[in-house]
């Protein structure tokens, strides 16, 4: 994939990053964390351990952020990812992943342990981003990453805020109320209640609109063994439709 960016998605943000240590004394080391909020994160490493930051890298600034794994549905699952990548061995998803080598350094080390990880389960079929915060320490994953997985590049763009609902007159509100109850889902014939709105075909000429569940579990018919479909054909009017 190409370099992806766009502007970010309403929600709450979970991410697990790489720092590089910039000082000559320990240049080369490599810390694998989770975070909320990346700016800030770094700044408490360079901090200190007082300020906030990790034990093993209090007092071995400065630290540099160099790429950050992004777009995990919840903290537990990026706990997860952090906990694997800073402990490849111990992890049973990733018995296939060689020890370190003689000669082989601590960055690129964990690089091959990341670009095994995305492609092992659970997370070969998380909705995740890998963006290089510097681009000069890219280097190219042996496997590469899925294709459903985006390359991105330079800081994260600005968290957008969630949803808010525009005051409106009395008789807007119950338009708007009565044009909800007639928006049904194609699949389930339910009520489309979702405050983001249903899924929808990006064709034009296709009236499909669903709940995520249910598109999720339609597409997974030809996977009943996972949780997350990747892809699917669209099941609405559109022939050949696909999303």
């Amino acid at each position: 994939m190409g370099p992806a960016g766009g502007e970010a998605r309403p929600g709450r943000f979970f991410g697990v990053y790489l720092l590089y240590c910039l000082n000559p004394r320990h240049r080369g080391r490599v810390y694998v964390g989770f975070t909320i909020n990346p700016a800030r994160r770094v700044q408490q490493h360079n901090a200190g351990r007082k300020k906030g930051g990790a034990w093993r890298t209090s007092g071995r600034g400065p630290w540099e952020m160099v790429l950050i794994v992004h777009g995990f549905p919840s903290a537990v699952a990026a706990l997860r990812f952090e906990w694997a990548w800073q402990h490849p061995q111990a992890s049973r998803r990733l018995a296939h992943v060689g020890p370190r080598l003689r000669g082989e350094a601590s960055f690129a080390f964990h690089l091959r342990v990341l670009a095994h990880m995305l492609r092992a389960p659970p997370w070969e079929r998380l909705p995740l981003t890998l963006r290089w915060l510097r681009a000069d320490f890219r280097q190219d994953l042996c496997p590469p990453p899925p294709p459903h997985v985006p390359l991105a590049f330079g800081p994260l763009p600005p968290r957008a805020p969630a949803p808010r609902r525009r005051a409106s007159p009395l008789v807007d509100t119950e338009k708007e109320r009565d044009h909800d109850t007639e928006a049904f889902c194609t699949l389930c014939a339910r009520v489309l209640q979702d405050e983001e709105g249903p899924l929808c075909c990006p064709h034009a000429g296709c009236s499909l609109r669903a709940h995520v569940i249910c598109l999720a579990e339609e597409f997974l018919q030809e996977e009943p063994g996972q949780l997350l479909p990747l892809e699917g054909q669209c099941p609405g009017a559109w022939p050949g439709g696909g999303l």
